[in-house]
């Protein structure tokens, strides 16, 4: 089983967060984008440029990327969502059992 965990960060915690998760393998590819976001946030609408982060790994690991998203991220309460892949290509699905650890 696999899986597509997305989260927010600061354009600064971007590459601490991708670095983290790669160097122990815990996932096989990490996309980002650029995003505005806009949400509630003790009472009060915030607007923030934000990088928004596609990750991609085995539904195995998701409690070690969760800890590893809270260890190194700044946010308070950081986004983190899984969402479980129940079908994708074949080749695509059989490197990221190659990759993660």
């Amino acid at each position: 089983m696999y899986c597509l965990i997305i989260t927010t960060c600061k354009p600064e915690d971007e590459k601490r967060i991708i670095d983290a998760l790669l160097e122990e393998k815990l996932v096989a590819c990490i996309n980002s984008w650029s995003v505005n976001s806009t949400y509630i946030w003790k009472g009060k609408v915030e607007r923030d440029e934000e990088k928004i982060l596609f990750i991609k790994t085995k539904k195995e690991k998701y409690k070690e990327v969760e800890k590893k998203i809270k260890e190194v991220h700044s946010y308070e309460v950081p986004e983190i969502i899984c969402i479980e892949i129940k079908e994708g290509n074949e080749s695509y699905l059989k490197w990221i059992d190659e990759v993660v650890k």
